[in-house]
């Protein structure tokens, strides 16, 4: 691989001469890793030319090089990074200076520091990865996607690739989600009324700047989902969280000041419980009586294979006061990053020039290939070859569960792909889950989901989306056995 020549430049007030700096800057691309053994120098005549100094003063920069071992010459081919020049093991860039910038006074806003789960980069190689919201490439059709993906480059689809949507999305993908996905949830929606979003988070970004001002109330779960709580935090209007029963979200405990409900009724995030249709039709009855929206997060409903969903709280709405959110990072892998938000066309209009004002739209190439592999029923195979899987592997755990004595906080009636559970009261489940690393286990610790300076510490969740189902007891026993070590 050759070394672009636009990577060189001369500093305005460097030391030295120019062969010197020439050749410190070649070294300190060398030494820093940014340039790699066996890759090719620009030729002497060109370099010259695009740092505008004479040829035989490159030529001299690199005959030193050449003899400290840096640079290796082959013959009429050039100059090349030397196999025995001191390449660090990844690319480290040279400090040039001091910053002098306070960034405590500089930054207006900080968003870091939240509460946040973290998911080790290595995950995929741990004995037992009781991880949430993961791809499992053994149940994920890789051919198929490959070649909707190849599909979708072709020049048939040319303009689906290249063109710049600005504020709308492609048209194939709306007409399915308008068609077969909605439909399964009892929704209907013309395509004015859809919008494809950067996944479900983007949706809730989306929904809660349009929706909230620093005068309204806006009621969460608690506990929910860490990122949403974060994400209106930020946005300073007053945040009320509701404390969640083995139902959901109850309706009495609305506050009368609500402006905005956020509620994720089919799978609770993360106790995973499920609201029964009565009590859907009271937070609706509830949410008009407070002249309230609501915000649902489907964000798991392709996941009910124990039983078939309840209806969608927007297939119950009359008032057109019901944001539907859904995603396809569960169903088909969370780097997809492709969701959809299903409102009233005043709504979703404001929600599309508000998206087209940030990232204009999500990737033609990406939401084209979505199309195709939905359209052609690569989508719902893959759907039925997971149900089958997850089911066989919650059969397993709730059997493993059982014979090794751990206590289920909430399990969703109707599947998903997790288990919040509850240690003793004494068990920091954060200090459980590092202990567990140690032996290729991991679980997530339950305190970020929860509101306020005093949040539990016992409780944790495990997943089974992406463990094999022969690991899933012994995986268990060892969880158990560190909790009774505690």
């Amino acid at each position: 691989m050759a070394i672009s020549v636009d990577t060189f430049f001369l500093e305005l007030n460097g030391q030295g001469t120019l062969q010197a700096q020439i050749q410190q800057m070649i070294a300190e691309g060398i030494l820093s890793g940014r340039f790699h053994v066996g890759e090719k120098l620009p030729s002497s005549r060109k370099l010259a030319a695009h740092l505008g100094v004479s040829r035989i003063t490159v030529t001299l920069a690199y005959t030193e090089l050449l003899a400290n071992d840096y640079l290796t010459a082959k013959g009429r081919s050039g100059y090349f990074v030397s196999q025995n020049a001191p390449v660090p093991p990844k690319y480290m860039p040279l400090q040039r200076g001091t910053e002098n910038v306070d960034w405590d006074a500089a930054l207006a806003r900080k968003f870091s520091g939240g509460d946040m789960l973290s998911k080790p980069r290595d995950w995929r190689n741990y004995r037992y990865p009781f991880i949430y919201g993961q791809a499992d490439r053994n149940l994920f059709d890789h051919a198929n996607w490959r070649l909707c993906a190849v599909r979708a480059l072709g020049h048939k689809d040319f303009e689906s690739l290249t063109t710049d949507y600005v504020d709308q999305d492609d048209p194939l993908l709306i007409e399915f989600i308008a068609r077969h996905t909605l439909p399964r949830r009892g929704i209907a929606a013309r395509p004015e009324e859809i919008l494809i979003t950067m996944g479900a988070q983007n949706a809730l970004w989306l929904a809660s700047r349009i929706l909230l001002t620093h005068n309204r109330t806006a009621v969460i779960e608690n506990p929910c989902y860490y990122s949403l709580r974060s994400l209106l935090e930020h946005w300073d209007c007053d945040v009320t969280p509701i404390p969640v029963d083995r139902d959901g979200l109850p309706p009495d405990a609305l506050p009368d000041a609500t402006d905005v409900i956020f509620t994720t009724p089919s799978h609770q995030s993360p106790t995973t419980a499920t609201m029964p249709v009565d009590r859907r039709h009271k937070l609706l009855e509830r949410a008009r009586d407070l002249d309230a929206m609501v915000v649902e997060d489907d964000y798991e409903f392709e996941m009910a294979f124990l039983g078939a969903p309840s209806p969608a709280l927007k297939s119950m709405d009359r008032d057109g006061r019901v944001i539907y959110v859904g995603s396809f990072s569960k169903s088909l892998f969370p780097g997809l990053r492709l969701g959809y938000m299903v409102g009233s066309e005043p709504f979703i209009r404001e929600a599309r020039a508000l998206r087209s004002l940030v990232l204009r739209h999500p990737p033609g190439h990406i939401q084209r290939t979505a199309a195709y592999f939905l359209s052609l029923g690569h989508y719902d195979a893959q759907i039925r070859r997971m149900s089958k899987a997850l089911a066989n592997r919650r059969a397993t755990l709730d059997k493993a569960i059982d014979e090794h004595g751990l206590t289920v906080a909430g399990r969703g009636i109707m599947g998903g792909s997790s288990l919040w559970m509850s240690a003793p009261d004494h068990v920091d489940t954060a200090q459980l889950a590092r202990t567990l690393q140690g032996q290729s286990v991991h679980i997530e610790p339950g305190a970020p989901f929860f509101s306020g300076p005093d949040q539990p510490k016992n409780f944790y969740r495990i997943g089974y989306s992406s463990i094999r189902q022969d690991r899933i007891e012994p995986g268990v026993k060892l969880i158990a056995e560190a909790i009774c070590a505690c």
